[in-house]
């Protein structure tokens, strides 16, 4: 089968993906975004739109995906972007302002290529308090190895500020940000990851986790837990 466009089964898969995380609440009507690299296997052309071979291009999703689509996209919508320069070449629609986090999580590590954001519910509650989420559950701690998923400090949404924050902060902890959830301050989370899949699974298993460990919360604070147990081992110690 012919591609109608530049880059359509991925972008095929970006939009039904996008369309999952708006269903399953795991973002808001307010934002979230995905993107995806991709370097380019050959030179292709679709009329005004050149693709040259081995150079680096995401496909993303535009600026008020949620608030406008409530997720569902067609493939033609997820934009493509030149990873290099920043600029938006194909698909229908406006580049996300947060577009600069993007490319600075994919400048601090190559082995980068799926940047997943969203607002998800449980996960805001950790964020919205500027605290690491303890990591309680075992499919999470089986997927995630982190004692905490980390809360990066405030930084506010779009700004260059916040873009360089993730960057430093990926860098920092190296070949773990090809795995990583990143709480961000009052906003949402950030993810890291060598597949989009992968992501997803990430962002589900974290979201269950956060609830749990925020039910713990209670219960220890009511005095009916002495201690918070992961697998069978008592975390207290990096709880607190």
């Amino acid at each position: 089968m012919t591609e109608q466009y530049v880059f359509e089964p991925e972008r095929r898969d970006l939009a039904m993906v996008c369309r999952e995380m708006f269903n399953r609440k795991n973002t808001n009507v307010a934002g979230g975004n995905i993107s995806v690299k991709i370097t380019a296997p050959k030179d292709i052309d679709f009329g005004i739109v050149h693709i040259k071979k081995d150079h680096d291009y995401i496909i993303m999703t535009p600026t008020m995906m949620s608030e406008s689509w409530y997720g569902k996209l067609d493939g033609s919508q997820i934009l493509v972007v030149d990873l290099e320069n920043g600029k938006q070449i194909d698909g229908v629609g406006r580049l996300t302002r947060e577009i600069n986090m993007h490319i600075e999580a994919y400048k601090a590590n190559p082995g980068i290529t799926c940047v997943y954001h969203s607002h998800a519910e449980e996960s805001m509650f950790w964020a919205t308090i500027g605290q690491d989420m303890p990591n309680v559950t075992e499919i999470t701690s089986d997927t995630m190895s982190l004692k905490k998923i980390k809360c990066l400090p405030y930084r506010p949404a779009c700004s260059k500020e916040l873009a360089d924050l993730v960057h430093e902060n990926l860098v920092a902890i190296g070949d773990d940000a090809l795995e990583n959830i990143f709480l961000l301050n009052s906003h949402g989370v950030l993810i890291t990851c060598t597949d989009l899949h992968a992501a997803t699974r990430i962002l589900e298993t974290v979201e269950w986790n956060a609830k749990i460990a925020y039910q713990e919360t209670i219960f220890k604070s009511l005095g009916l837990l002495k201690n918070y147990k992961s697998c069978g081992k008592d975390t207290t110690a990096f709880l607190d």
